[in-house]
Order: structure tokens, then sequence, then C-alpha cells
């Protein structure tokens, strides 16, 4: 097996681990105990193993290309929030449902969206580079939006004090780890053969948050089925419309081909494996249903991306 076999095989391994998580986690309650603490420290070392491959001594140069940050920046951080703002109105009545399904919906995603960008033929070089500016605006903004959005009720709702929490454990932390091991390696021996050793676990560090996030939630989300129905037509509008959005940012800023396939992959791709332990800080009384919430975007995300990888090149080939 080679790390080309890994990355060549982790969509059908993506797939497997999910179909685990859900036959284990409905069938074991002890295994959904133990994957609920896996979650954290599986998502800190997925984080740090994916900022590992991000070349942060050469992102001045990657950060070059404005046309494509403007592209990205207007799609994930401008329409993307009227999109969910839209959509998520007639869940105003049902305050976790809401909370969970902003939570997931106004964060683009930062690991797997490079895995399927590479797939669907965009530039997921670009996206890659991109990731550590997604992750800082969409912490900054996040509060803003829900905020925004949710009014006077964001102070009962949203706690201060776990997102920061989050923010240090799963971002912060990693984020360092990777940048002090990136700028000791050239003088350690030991250093680049841990870095090469890392560079394996990308994929295989996703299927163990897979396995954790969804193999602790699914029970959870089969129980409330009936409570998460209406977050159906949402997430299926989202997933319909945000591809359009991004299409729609890449042309304004007369991007090449590649480069739009992956501002629309970014903006359809949503940061739920990231956001579940914030949606687990919430307020005892909403935040159950409100990791339900962002466990059903997931699902309906991963079958979403099999359609993107056939659809996005070739609508974007027949449009240029």
């Amino acid at each position: 097996m080679t790390r080309d076999w890994l990355e060549q095989k982790q969509i059908p391994l993506y797939f497997a681990t999910v179909l685990v998580a859900v036959a284990v986690g409905l069938s074991s309650s002890v295994f959904a105990e133990y994957a609920a603490l896996a979650i954290t420290p599986a998502i800190a070392m997925l984080m740090y193993a994916m900022f590992l491959q991000i070349p942060f001594l050469e992102l001045r140069q990657a950060f070059g290309n404005r046309r494509f940050l403007g592209a990205l920046l207007l799609a994930n951080f401008v329409l993307v929030p009227l999109l969910v703002w839209l959509l998520t109105l007639p869940l105003a009545a049902n305050k976790a449902l809401l909370a969970g399904a902003l939570l997931v919906l106004l964060t683009p995603c930062i690991d797997y969206v490079v895995v399927f960008t590479h797939l669907g033929k965009g530039d997921s070089r670009l996206v890659l580079a991109s990731t550590p500016l997604l992750l800082l605006l969409q912490l900054l903004l996040l509060p803003i939006y829900l905020r925004l959005i949710l009014g006077q009720e964001a102070s009962t709702v949203i706690d201060v004090r776990p997102f920061v929490e989050a923010f240090a454990l799963l971002i912060v932390l990693p984020l360092i780890a990777a940048v002090a091991t990136e700028l000791a390696a050239p003088r350690s021996a030991l250093l680049r053969h841990w870095s090469n050793g890392w560079a394996w676990l990308p994929v295989p560090a996703m299927a163990v948050v897979l396995l954790a996030v969804i193999g602790s939630q699914i029970a959870r989300v089969v129980e409330q089925l009936a409570l998460l129905a209406p977050l159906l037509p949402a997430y299926v509008a989202f997933a319909l419309l945000a591809p359009a959005l991004g299409f729609f940012s890449s042309r304004l800023f007369r991007l090449e081909i590649a480069a739009t396939r992956a501002v629309m992959f970014s903006s359809s791709t949503r940061n739920s494996l990231v956001v579940l332990p914030l949606a687990l800080a919430l307020p005892e009384t909403i935040r159950g249903l409100a990791a339900a919430a962002v466990i059903t975007q997931t699902l309906v995300e991963l079958i979403a991306e099999l359609i993107y990888l056939r659809a996005i090149p070739r609508l974007v080939r027949a449009r240029a």
C-alpha cells in the first residue's frame, strides 16, 4: 500500500467508514460513548496532519492569486451567508435546529474539500493554501453571523467560552505545532522523518474522525428523525444552490476553469467535522438536537459530493 493508493481510494474508504460507523453506532451504546470522547483528539490529529501538508513558508506566493482569493471569500463569506439566512428562515421556531444548521452551513470546509476538489478536477493546491485564511475568517465571522441572524437570542444560545476553547484545541495548537515542525524540519533529520510519516495520515485520520463523529451521534439522528425532517429541504437546497454561487463568484473574478471548480467545491462543502464540538458545547437544552442537525448535514453532503464529482467538471467545461 502506498500514499498514492490511499489518495486514490479515499472516497470509497470514507463511505465504507460511514457505513461501519452507522452500523456500530446504532448497535452499541458503549462504542458511541467512547467515540464521543475521541472526537476532539481525533479532529486535532486530523488538523495537525492536514496543516503539515500546507507549505506555510511559501504561502505568500500562493496568496499572490488575488482573484482566486477574492472569489473564494466573496462566495464563502458574503453570498453563502445570505443564502443560509434565507434557507433557515423556516427554522426560526426551533432554536436547536436553527443553531445546528447555522453552525454547519456558515463554516466552509478546510479538510476533505481538498480531496473532493482534486477528484473533481479543480485546483486543490489553491484550496489547500487558502485553508488557514478560511479557518481564521470563519472563526472570526461566525459569532457575527450568529448575532445578525439570531438577534438578541444569540447570547442565550451561544456561549463564547466553548468556542474559544474549541478554536484553541482544534485549530491554534495543531497549527502552531505544524508551523514549528516545518520551521525546524530542515535542521533535523528526525523531524523530517516525522513529517514524512505524518504525510501518510490525512486519509486515515479523516476516516477516524468520520468513525468517531458519526458513530457517536448516529443514534441521536435516528431517534430524532421526525424532528430533523425540516432540515432536509434547507440542506438539499443548499447543496443545489451553493455551487451556483461559487460559479457566479468565479465568473465575476474571471477565474480559469480549475480555479472556478475549486471555488464551487469550497462554497458547497461545509466544516461539519470541526464545528460538531461547538454544537456539543451549546446549552444542554439544545445541544443534542443541534449536534444531530450537524451530522444530518454531513450525511446529505457526502451524497451531494458524489454528484459534484461528475457534474461540476462537465458544467464548468460546457460553460467555458
